[in-house]
């Protein structure tokens, strides 16, 4: 009897088979599918896999028709992926009941609940991931719910619909660039554009002047550019009739090197790859151009990669995209106009420079179009972008199609390093974005309706809202308006001026010049005119509590509270008394009511009396005993009202 899989408890036969009935799509209701992603990597779910079979080409029927019912790409294998998870936990807790399960089996609710609870387990704490995927085997089942033909457990439905057992985690916001990462950015930029354009002409302009090397020689730049240029040879041919690298001539060495070190038993791998750098652009030549139609357009990485040529239109000041967004399942089409000719940018250095660096998105499309256009006539295939590169497979093979910006040492990482750009934090192109989104809200003045542009508020609150560069402008803005109401309040003394006890019992005329006051007003209170029981008065004709050029009609209760009020050490003795007839109150009125009427002038008091040393307090109270002070208040003083 033919041994059978640990995992599915199947023959070698069987699985066999099974995998060969998913080399090609299979309708709804089948045992598995094929879909590809955004990159060009298949996805696969095979049933054959699990001893839930059953239960597996359940999910993967539902998997491959919501796949193509929605056009997705990358988000595909999220789905896919929690399809695996997913079955991989049903065999282990069911074993050889797994055979038998199916979305029917009411049984399945439990294993459900344990699945999505052990998630978060297997990923660091705070991470999205669990969420999403839970997330992703919810919407399988509830479509399976929907169709009348596909029964699914009542209980299981329900838990599908129903909230999550599992939070969101949390998320880490990008930071933007600061603008001077920014600007070195977009410089860096147009010095690989040019630089690309540089090396592609002369590269053409070498294979000009060769000829087929089988008439050269295979050891000739110019003849193996030429071949490879209108496809008479390929790299393969090189590979087979290029000489041992001993025997290649020194420029050939050179030029096979670049940069680095030439090892011998790379060597032909390595001359094919620079030769096709000489014709084509490569993978990290496409990171300037995106760069600098971010910077332009102001829209997102995968936006400003996936228009074609057929959604290219040249106005006669600007050019319109059709620019897709597959996250939100949006298609937009905008128009990018240019800046005048003769319009002057001031560099952050403070120079003047005439279109530099121009940032019209219609140079940057008629470059990449100029750029990529050799590698497009090769690739037919792909055309719904100009991100199109060329590069020599280890099998000696030419490949012309879509770019991959994650490609072995092509990132946007090593493009920074290639370029010298020194950038702090995380290597995200998603930060150009955000740098793009903060000008536009400082250009704004801080509108977000404005700023949000092809957002909603609430998205640019959420995601751009949260960088160092809005955060210090949202706090200088809150800090100007609060100086700006602190010097109003410090502009409008509402409290006595206290004059601080000197060597003399009482302050002389000079002091109280010093201190603000005008002669015939040092003089008047120095002869007492100005006393008005707690305090003396500057002007009781212009009391802030009366209408002006009347007498002031509320001293002494408000003496404490008002501008015009001078306290002199010897008021000590009235402000005592004054102290006593407040705590009288405070045990008389309410909390709430004295405060209302009170509670300035006892703060204020407080403050005064605290500032006096035991001495003079002891000293001012021996006064009062002995009748040389009286506090002198009218007679609806001690008469208070809770109302």
């Amino acid at each position: 009897m033919p041994p059978k899989s640990r995992r599915t408890g199947r023959t070698k036969q069987e699985i066999q088979r099974l995998r060969a009935a998913l080399a090609n799509p299979v309708p709804a209701g089948g045992v598995g599918l094929r879909v590809t992603d955004a990159p060009g990597y298949p996805l696969a779910i095979d049933p054959s896999e699990y001893n839930c079979s059953l239960l597996a080409a359940q999910l993967a029927d539902e998997w491959i028709e919501y796949v193509a019912a929605t056009g997705m790409t990358v988000q595909a294998k999220v789905y896919a992926q929690a399809v695996n998870r997913f079955c991989e936990y049903v065999d282990t807790h069911h074993g050889e009941a797994a055979v038998k399960t199916s979305l029917a089996d009411s049984d399945l609710f439990k294993s459900l609940v344990g699945w999505e609870l052990s998630l978060p387990k297997e990923y660091a704490e705070g991470s999205t991931r669990p969420r999403l995927i839970s997330g992703a085997l919810r919407t399988l089942i509830v479509r399976r719910d929907d169709h009348r033909e596909r029964h699914v457990a009542p209980e299981l439905a329900r838990l599908a619909r129903g909230a999550a057992l599992i939070g969101w985690g949390e998320t880490t916001e990008r930071d933007e660039f600061t603008r001077k990462e920014k600007r070195a950015l977009v410089r860096a930029a147009w010095q690989s554009v040019h630089a690309t354009r540089t090396r592609l002409r002369d590269g053409w302009a070498l294979a000009e002047q060769g000829r087929h090397p089988a008439e050269g020689s295979w050891t000739s730049i110019a003849d193996l550019l030429w071949g490879l240029s209108r496809d008479e040879i390929t790299p393969d041919d090189i590979r087979r009739n290029l000489p041992l690298p001993g025997q290649w001539p020194a420029e050939l060495l050179a030029f096979a090197a670049g940069d680095g070190i030439l090892v011998p038993n790379n060597a032909r791998f390595s001359l094919c790859c620079k030769l096709f750098l000489q014709l084509y652009p490569a993978a990290r030549d496409l990171h300037a151009f995106r760069v600098l139609l971010m910077d332009a357009t102001g829209h997102a990485s995968e936006e400003v990669t996936s228009f074609g040529e057929s959604e290219v239109e040249f106005l006669p000041k600007g050019v319109r995209l059709t620019l897709r967004k597959n996250r939100a399942g949006l298609l937009r089409h905008r128009a990018f106009r240019d800046r005048p000719a003769s319009a002057a940018s001031e560099d952050g250095d403070g120079d003047l420079i005439v279109n530099w660096p121009r940032r019209e998105a219609s140079e940057v499309v008629r470059q990449l179009l100029e750029v990529t256009e050799r590698v497009r006539a090769k690739a037919p295939h792909v055309a719904d972008t100009l991100f199109v590169s060329a590069s020599v497979r280890g099998s000696f093979t030419a490949v012309f199609g879509r770019w991959n910006p994650q490609s072995g040492g092509a990132s946007f990482g090593h493009w920074l390093d290639a370029m010298g750009v020194e950038i702090a934090g995380d290597r995200n192109i998603g930060r150009m974005r955000k740098s793009v989104k903060v000008e536009k809200a400082i250009i704004s003045e801080g509108r977000i309706s404005d700023a949000a542009d092809d957002h909603t508020e609430e998205t640019f609150a959420s995601h751009y809202a949260q960088g160092t560069t809005l955060r210090i402008m949202s706090g200088r803005t809150i800090t100007t308006a609060q100086q700006h109401w602190l010097d109003r309040a410090l502009a409008r003394v509402d409290g006595p001026t206290v004059v601080a006890p000197s060597d003399d019992e009482d302050p002389g005329r000079d002091q109280l010049q010093e201190a603000g006051l005008s002669p015939d007003e040092a003089e008047a209170i120095m002869t007492g005119q100005l006393d008005m029981g707690v305090s003396h008065c500057r002007n009781p004709y212009e009391s802030p509590f009366s209408p002006p050029g009347e007498l002031c009609a509320v001293a002494p209760l408000r003496c404490l509270e008002c501008r015009n009020a001078w306290i002199l050490p010897s008021n000590l003795p009235q402000l005592l008394l004054f102290e006593d007839h407040l705590k009288r109150l405070r045990t008389r009125l309410a909390p709430p009511v004295f405060t209302r009427l009170w509670g300035q002038s006892w703060v204020n008091l407080r403050a005064v009396i605290a500032d006096r040393t035991d001495e003079e307090k002891i000293q001012a109270r021996k006064h009062i005993d002995a009748g040389e002070a009286v506090l002198d208040l009218p007679l609806n003083a001690n008469t208070e009202f809770d109302t």
